[in-house]
Order: C-alpha cells, then sequence, then structure tokens
C-alpha cells in the first residue's frame, strides 16, 4: 500500500495484480508506505477506512481517493494456483504442486477453504461495509498502461514497469463443469470484472 499525500491518492494491493511492479515503480514518489508483513501490505477497503484512514488524512481536508487494479477472475486464479505450485514450497500447507487446476478453484470455492486456496476474493478486497465498490480509480489488470498513465498524470512523474514477482509458467486449463460452476459460486467477481472492462475498455 502506498499513500501519495500532496496527490491526494493511496495505492492499495491486490494481490496477484502486478501492484509489486507499480509499488517498485512508484516507491521513490511516495510518502508513506506499507511493504510488509504481507496482511498489512495488502490491506483491503474495508481495513484501510477502520485503522488507516484518519491517522493519513488531516481533519478536514479533502479525503484521499483510493486506486487499485483488479484481473480477470480465472487469470487471477490462475496466477495464485501457479505462484503456490513452486518447487521451493512443495511439501508444504501452500502448495497446489500436486493439485490440478480444478482441485485449487475447488478449494476456493468452499465456505473454509484448506491453506492453499486461502486467498481471498477480490470483489472482498475493494468492497466497503455495504459490499459495494468502494474504489475510486479502478484498472484492470491486462491493461496497465491506462493505470500508468493515471498516476502519471495524478504524481507528476514518469514511470517505467519492470516485471516482478511472476507466476511460473504452467499449462493450465479450467475444464467446462469447473468454470460454469466457477461463474455461479463467485459472481461477484465476474460482475467487478464486467464492470470494470465496461469502463476501462
Amino acid at each position: 500500500m502506498l499513500v501519495f499525500w500532496k496527490a491526494r491518492l493511496v495505492v492499495l494491493a491486490v494481490p496477484k495484480t502486478g501492484t509489486t511492479a507499480l509499488e517498485q515503480a512508484l516507491l521513490p514518489y511516495a510518502d508513506a508506505a506499507i511493504l510488509n508483513p504481507p496482511a498489512q501490505k495488502h490491506c483491503n477497503l474495508r481495513r484501510y477506512r477502520n485503522e488507516l484512514q484518519a491517522f493519513f488524512e488531516q481533519r478536514g481536508s479533502r479525503q484521499l481517493d483510493l486506486m487499485a487494479v483488479v484481473r480477470e477472475p480465472v487469470s487471477w486464479l490462475s496466477s495464485w494456483y501457479r505462484y503456490r505450485a513452486r518447487e521451493e514450497i512443495r511439501g508444504t500447507p501452500n502448495s497446489t504442486a500436486d493439485l490440478s487446476f480444478d482441485d485449487f478453484v475447488e478449494a476456493w470455492l468452499r465456505d473454509h477453504p484448506p491453506e492453499f486456496a486461502r486467498v481471498g476474493r477480490q470483489s472482498r478486497f475493494v468492497a466497503d461495509e455495504h459490499g459495494q465498490c468502494g474504489i475510486d480509480h479502478l484498472f484492470r489488470h491486462d491493461r496497465l498502461d491506462q493505470a500508468v498513465g493515471f498516476l502519471e498524470d495524478r504524481i507528476r512523474i514518469s514511470l517505467e514497469l519492470r516485471r516482478s514477482n511472476v507466476s511460473p509458467a504452467l499449462d493450465v486449463g479450467l475444464s467446462d463443469p469447473m468454470a460454469a460452476r466457477l461463474r455461479a459460486e463467485a459472481p461477484e467477481d465476474f460482475a467487478l470484472w464486467s464492470d470494470v472492462v465496461a469502463l476501462r475498455s
């Protein structure tokens, strides 16, 4: 999470959406940054509003805008699955090395996912206390150029992104039945993606 106080902007870091690359490019210009531990770095909207907003904002001044990047749901889950399939964590509770992508998605859909599938939901990350998206400036992961353009204009800087924290390349496919189940049981995530595509196409 990065704070740009003069630009009146907070960049929330939705995991697996290219935010590490953004963070590395933006860090020299930030007024405040939370980089670790991961639970704090990836502070969601509700936690920011409840715990950090008053700290970063001055009483009587205009509220800081919030920005975030989201990813197409299947691609987002695939990135998590591939990231947790890496050899160095094989045999740990977080590992997906011996699971199919269908197995991972099925576990993620459970009310109480096992450790390897406990990665949250993008729709909940950006949701306010009423379950509505509360992000002022939302961008799509496959069009990061739009996010970069916005940041350059808002902060008045020039940015160059470098790939970072990339998941291992694996041939990942989701079966048709599981894809249909995913859409049926995670409608909020697909609705969020449809909204940002309509906004940022």
